[in-house]
C-alpha cells in the first residue's frame, strides 16, 4: 500500500494566485511613480468635476443649447473615468496602467495648446497649468525607474 491516507487530493493551483498584485513587492514603490499616480488622479477627477458641472447647469440652469451643456457634461465625465482608473492601476503598481496614463497626456497637450490660444479669462492660467501637469506628468511616465516599478521589460538596448 504505497497510497498515503488521510490526505486531501490536490486541486490545480489557480493561475491568479501566482502573480503577485505587485511586480516587485520587495522593492519600494519610487516616490515618481506615486507623483505621476497623484497628477493622472487630478486630471480625472478635474474632468469628472467639470463634465458634473456642465450636466448639471445643462439640466437646471439655462444655458443657449441644453443638449450640448448636457452631452459635454456626459462626454467629460466619460474622460475622466479613464485617468481616474489608469491612477489607480499606477497606485497598484499594475503595467497596464501606464498606456492609459500616457494616452491621457497626449490627449491634454492640444487642449492646453488651445487654451493658451484663446482669448479669455482664465483659459491662459488654465493652459500654463495643464500644459505643465502633462510634461510632468509624462516625463514621470516614461522615467526608466518608474518603467522597472510597473515590470514593464524594456527592449535588448534596456531602452
Amino acid at each position: 500500500m504505497s497510497e498515503k491516507r488521510g490526505r486531501k487530493p490536490q486541486s490545480k493551483p489557480d493561475p491568479l494566485d501566482e502573480v503577485p498584485a505587485v511586480p516587485h513587492p520587495a522593492k519600494p514603490r519610487p516616490a515618481r511613480l506615486g507623483v505621476a499616480a497623484a497628477l493622472v488622479a487630478a486630471e480625472g477627477a478635474a474632468l469628472v468635476a467639470l463634465g458634473l458641472y456642465l450636466l448639471v447647469m445643462g439640466l437646471l440652469g439655462s444655458p443657449d443649447r441644453p443638449e450640448q451643456a448636457e452631452m459635454g457634461g456626459v462626454t467629460l465625465i466619460a474622460l475622466g473615468v479613464l485617468p481616474l482608473v489608469a491612477a489607480n492601476g499606477l497606485r497598484l503598481r499594475r503595467s497596464w496602467s501606464r498606456g492609459p496614463a500616457v494616452i491621457t497626456q497626449l490627449m491634454a497637450l492640444p487642449v492646453a495648446y488651445t487654451l493658451l490660444t484663446t482669448d479669455g479669462g482664465f483659459s491662459i492660467p488654465g493652459g500654463i497649468a495643464l500644459a505643465a501637469v502633462a510634461v510632468v506628468s509624462m516625463v514621470l511616465l516614461l522615467n526608466p525607474a518608474v518603467v522597472d516599478a510597473l515590470g514593464i521589460k524594456r527592449g535588448p538596448r534596456g531602452v
